[in-house]
């Protein structure tokens, strides 16, 4: 997808993931409502976030 990171080979981006997770969507409603991922998707595409933020410093205020 655009070279988009997504889980496995699904096909299913990991930014769709973030914005359910941030939504307030468990484990549970997302694998429900997407049958194709399965539990332990949802805290590997966190994780990836994660690792990825971890790459490059994004200061919480502007220099002066």
């Amino acid at each position: 997808l655009d070279g988009q990171p997504c889980i496995r080979d699904l096909r299913f981006p990991v930014v769709t993931v973030l914005r359910m997770v941030a939504g307030g969507m468990s484990v549970d409603e997302i694998v429900s409502e997407h049958p194709d991922l399965e539990p332990e998707d949802i805290p590997a595409a966190l994780n990836y976030v994660a690792e990825a933020l971890a790459e490059h410093y994004y200061p919480l205020r502007p220099p002066a």
